[in-house]
C-alpha cells in the first residue's frame, strides 16, 4: 500500500557540521504525517559523484543552495504535490524523469535527496512505524545492528593534511553487541588520547569527521598512534579492536604518482601498491577504503587479487554508489566491499539497489556519514533497514556523529532480546 499522496513540500537553505549551506526539505503527506532531513555534504568528494546544485558567485564562498531550494519549491513541488499516491520508488523514479540528466545536475542531487530523504520519514510517520521498521528489506528477518568503523586519528581533507592519509578507524571486531561495540571503542579513543598531543582529549574538536589530527606524520605512525591507545586500554589489537584505514587516494595523486607529502616521497602505482600491502603485515587491519585512485580498475583487480583474501578493499570513490560503477567493478572482480552514501547517487531507492545488488554478489556494506552531515539520525535507521552490517559513522564526538550512535543505541535497547548485531567484520 502506498503512502498518501504529498499535500506540501518545502525546502530552505540550512546548516551542514562544517557550517556550509545545505538543503532542509519537509513534506506534509495527506493524512497530516510530516517528515523532514537535511542533507550531508562530503570535503572529499570523488569525480563520479552525483551533483549538488550551488549557486556560485560571491555570497557564502558560491556555496549557497537558493537554486536547489528553488528546484524543490518550484519544479518538484508543482509535479508532485498532486493528489498522487506514491511509493519511495515511484517518487524517486519521477524525480529522476523530471530531472533529466546524468548525475541529477540540472535539478541538483541535493534538493532530489531532501525530498527523498523527507519523504521516507512522513511515510514511516504515516504508517506508525520507525523508519528502520518502514523501510526494512527483510521485515520478517530479526532486525541487524552494524558493526561500526569509528574515526579515532584524522587526516587528509578531514584535517588539512595532518597525515596523508584521511582517517584511521577503530574496528571493535570482539563486541557482541552495538551498545558494547561503542564502549570498546571509546576505552581506544581515550587510550590514544592518553598517548600524546597527537590524538587529543576525547571530547576535543578534531577533524571533519571527529576523529583527532596529529601532528605531520607518515601513515604507519598513525597506524602506530592507535594501536598503541588500543593497548593503552588494556585491549588486544586485532583480536579485541582492529583497526580500518581511509586512505582517499585520489587525494594523494600527482599526476600518475601518490604524494607522501609529510614524508617528501612520491611512488607510482605498482609501489604505493606494495607499500599499502605491507602494512597488512605489520597491523591489525582488516579494511582499507579507497588504497588507489578511482579510476584505476587495474590496479584494483590487482590488489583485490593479491590481498582481497586477508583484508576489506571497500570502494569509496571507486563506486560512488553508482550502479554502473559496481557492476564494472564486480566484472573486474575490483575491490570486495561498498561505501554507500546515499548523497553520491541522489536518492534512497538507488542508494538501496547499490547496496542490494552488492551484497548479492557477495560484497560487503557500508553505509556511510558524510564530513559535513547534520543531526538527523536517519542514516541509522537505514543501516538497520537495509541490514548493512556496517557503518561509519565518524567519531564518538560532535552531535552530528553522537545522533547517530545514540539512534543505534535506543534501537538495540527498544528491540531488547530481539536485537541482532553483525558480530565480526562479516556480520
Amino acid at each position: 500500500m502506498s503512502p498518501p499522496a504529498i499535500g506540501r513540500l518545502i525546502a530552505w537553505e540550512a546548516l551542514d557540521s562544517r557550517g556550509d549551506p545545505t538543503v532542509g526539505c519537509a513534506v506534509a503527506l495527506a493524512d497530516g504525517a510530516r517528515g523532514s532531513a537535511i542533507v550531508p555534504a562530503g570535503a572529499s568528494t570523488g569525480g563520479h559523484e552525483a551533483r549538488e546544485l550551488r549557486d556560485g558567485g560571491e555570497r557564502l564562498g558560491g556555496r549557497g543552495v537558493r537554486r536547489a531550494v528553488e528546484s524543490v519549491e518550484g519544479e518538484l513541488a508543482g509535479a508532485l504535490v498532486d493528489g498522487v499516491e506514491r511509493d519511495q520508488r515511484a517518487l524517486d523514479a519521477r524525480m529522476r524523469e523530471l530531472d533529466g540528466t546524468p548525475g541529477l545536475a540540472r535539478l541538483g542531487a541535493n534538493a532530489v535527496l531532501g525530498v527523498s530523504l523527507a519523504f521516507a520519514v512522513a511515510a514511516a510517520r504515516s504508517a506508525g512505524a520507525d523508519l528502520h521498521r518502514a523501510a526494512a528489506v527483510a521485515p520478517g528477518e530479526p532486525p541487524l545492528l552494524p558493526l561500526p568503523l569509528v574515526n579515532v586519528v584524522s587526516g587528509g581533507a578531514h584535517a588539512d593534511g595532518a597525515v596523508d592519509i584521511q582517517d584511521v578507524l577503530a574496528v571493535p571486531v570482539a563486541a557482541r553487541s552495538f551498545a558494547e561495540a561503542i564502549e570498546l571503542v571509546g576505552e581506544v579513543r581515550r587510550g590514544t588520547a592518553a598517548g600524546g598531543r597527537g590524538a587529543g582529549p576525547p571530547g576535543a574538536r578534531g577533524g571533519g569527521a571527529g576523529g583527532r589530527p596529529p601532528p605531520p606524520a607518515r601513515p604507519r605512525d598513525a597506524l602506530e598512534l592507535v594501536v598503541a591507545g588500543i593497548a593503552r586500554a588494556g585491549l588486544r589489537a586485532g583480536a579485541d579492536v582492529a583497526l580500518a584505514v581511509d586512505v582517499a587516494a585520489n587525494q594523494m595523486l600527482d599526476g600518475d604518482r601518490y604524494a607522501l607529502r609529510a614524508e617528501g616521497r612520491a611512488l607510482d602505482a605498482g609501489a604505493w601498491a606494495g607499500e599499502v600491502a605491507a602494512w597488512l603485515d605489520d597491523y591489525p587491519v582488516v579494511s582499507l577504503e579507497d588504497p588507489l585512485g578511482e579510476d584505476d580498475w587495474a590496479g584494483w583487480t590487482d590488489l583485490t587479487e593479491r590481498v582481497g583474501s586477508r583484508v576489506q578493499l571497500l570502494g569509496d570513490d571507486l563506486f560512488a554508489t553508482d550502479p554502473e560503477r559496481l557492476r564494472t567493478g564486480i566484472a573486474a572482480g575490483a575491490a570486495n566491499a561498498v561505501l554507500v552514501k546515499p548523497n553520491q547517487v541522489g536518492t534512497l531507492t538507488d542508494a538501496l539497489d547499490v547496496t542490494r545488488a552488492a551484497q548479492a554478489a557477495g560484497y560487503r556494506t557500508v553505509l556511510s556519514a558524510r564530513s559535513g552531515d547534520t543531526e538527523d539520525a536517519w542514516l541509522a535507521d537505514l543501516a538497520v533497514a537495509w541490514r548493512t552490517g556496517q557503518i561509519k559513522v565518524g567519531s564518538l564526538a560532535r552531535s552530528e556523529r553522537t545522533a547517530k550512535w545514540n539512534r543505534l543505541l535506543q534501537i538495540e535497547a527498544e528491540l531488547g532480546e530481539d536485537a541482532r548485531f553483525a558480530t565480526g567484520l562479516l556480520g
